[in-house]
This record gives C-alpha cells, structure tokens and sequence, in this order.
C-alpha cells in the first residue's frame, strides 16, 4: 500500500528531482541549436543506457531475462521516454524552455486524473483537485508575463505537442507502479526503461533524420547532451522511481510544480535574473497546492477549526 503523505525523506529527493529535471529544459535549449530532435533524445537515452548497463554489470546484478518483464519495459519506455522526449525537443524548436516547463507542469493534472481512472488506491479528491487548481496558478503567475502571453499565442502545434508529453508522462507514471509489485528494483526498472526507448528511438532518428551526415556539434551542445543524460536522465530516474515506490503516482508529479521555481531561483543565483512580486505570489500558490495534494492543508485547517 502507498503512504500518500510524504515523508520528509520523499520531499528532499523530489526538490533534488526538481534541479535535475528543471536543467534538462535549459540542457534541451542548447542542444536543439545544432542538432535535430530524434537524435538528441536518442543520444540522452542511449548514453544514459550504457552509463546504466556499466554500473549495473560491475555492481554484479543479475541481468533480467523474462520475456513479460521486457516487453512492459518497452511499453515504459515508449510513454515515459520515446514518446514525452521527442514532442518536448520538438516543441522546443518552436517555443522557449520556460513556455515548455509551463506546460510540462500540467502533468500531475493528467496523472491525477488517470490515477484515479486506473489505480484503486489513489483515488481523485476534491483536495487533490483544488490542489492541481492552485498549483497550476501559481505556475501561471511565476512565469507568465506580458510577453509570455504574445508566445503563447505563436505556436499552438507546439504547444499541444508539450501538453501531449505531459499526458504521456501520466499514463508513464500510473504504469510504472506495477514495477514495484513486481519485485523489480528502481535501478533495473530504469535500465530497463531507457534500453527499450533507445532500440525504439535509434532506427527512427536514422531514417528520418541521418544523425550520421550531420555536422559535428560544438563542445557546447556535446556538454548539453552529456548532462542530459548523466543528471537529467541517470540519477534523475533513480531518484524518480525511488519516490513512485515510496509515495504513489500521483505525489512523484507533484515535481513538475517544482521545476519552473527551480529554474526561477537558478536564475536569479547564476544568470543575475530578478525576482518580481509576482515570482512570490506564485512559488506560495504552488507550495500551497503542493500542501493541498499532499493533504497538510486540510489536515492543518482541520486542527484549527476543531480548536476553536
């Protein structure tokens, strides 16, 4: 059964998930400058996947060779890697890594509501929904502006193309419970994981793409794609798989609310960006979300009218 209430040890790794995945939208900027989609997202999961194998064959671990075990594998692959990747990269061609981070956050909307469709023991709630509400708001106000609003408007495929990662990621998160069933451990799950998205990636990149006939990219990209892989893909799904084991579906999403404050405050302490009123306003709309679906809200508010 999933404790529903996050421990303070889930919280810690979820902000630490947040910096992993809130730089792979910076990571992703950098390298759709000289290469094309499919083979960055092939380059990510196929480096992360060897890094993965290394480590996996040293440690002495036993290689998992169960034809079921494999082919939900692919089926992990395909919605949590393969599919949310490439409309993401994709979609970055078109609009900014903000705009992307914006709409990503929509995936515990999705998760939530496909959670509670297919899982019996993460039902919706109405404070689950007034939390995703909340913490959507939040999102809007930290990060869309006057002229956020004009690209808004400038590429809806695009867009859509971000809002159908973010639904992915859902059915990706909901799926991946049954690892833990299973008996199968965080590290194989993901090796699994990135594995089956490369053999699924790799044939496609090359027919449409020729990976093979491109110029070589810069020392800068080549960093962007290495940290895409290594900490937004490697110990970024570790991380990942630890949470969905220990706190549920619909609690590991609650990172994608995290990602856009990440990437304000890396901003703000790296790249001398300022920080406005309304950054404020929202980072307290999504922390009251995040408390909202984690059930600290209604708890704490029911304390308080119970004592009085």
């Amino acid at each position: 059964m999933i404790n529903q209430i996050m421990s303070a040890k889930d919280w810690s790794m979820l902000l630490m998930l947040s910096f992993l995945w809130g730089g792979s939208f910076f990571f992703i900027g950098v390298a759709v400058t000289e290469l094309p989609p499919l083979t960055i997202v092939t380059l990510r999961v196929g480096i992360a996947a060897i890094i993965l194998w290394i480590f996996f064959l040293v440690s002495g671990q036993e290689v998992p060779k169960s034809f079921s075990l494999w082919s939900t594998f692919f089926v992990l692959g395909l919605l949590g890697n393969a599919i949310p990747f490439s409309l993401i990269v994709w979609g970055q061609n078109h609009i900014s890594s903000g705009l992307a981070s914006i709409i990503n956050a929509t995936t515990p909307l999705f998760t939530i509501l496909i959670a509670g469709a297919l899982l019996s023991d993460e039902r919706i709630t109405v404070g689950k929904l007034f939390g995703v509400a909340l913490g959507l708001s939040g999102v809007a106000v930290l990060i869309i502006g006057p002229s956020r609003l004009i690209e808004v408007r400038s590429d809806t495929t695009a867009q859509l193309a971000v809002v159908g990662a973010a639904i992915s990621y859902g059915f990706a998160t909901v799926y991946g419970r049954r690892f833990k069933a299973m008996g199968v451990s965080p590290l194989t799950t993901v090796i699994g994981q990135v594995t089956t998205a490369t053999i699924i990636l790799l044939p496609l990149a090359f027919i449409f793409e020729r990976p093979d006939q491109l110029a070589s990219p810069s020392i800068k990209v080549w960093l962007a794609v290495l940290s895409l892989a290594i900490f937004s893909t490697v110990l970024a799904y570790v991380l990942f798989f630890r949470i969905l084991s220990s706190a549920g579906a619909t609690n590991v999403v609650l990172v994608t609310f995290l990602v856009p404050i990440t990437a304000s405050l890396l901003g703000w302490l790296i790249l001398d960006e300022q920080l406005y009123v309304e950054h404020f306003i929202g980072m307290a709309c999504i922390g009251l979300g995040l408390a909202s679906i984690d059930g600290r809200l209604w708890r704490g508010a029911k304390k308080l009218i119970t004592r009085y």
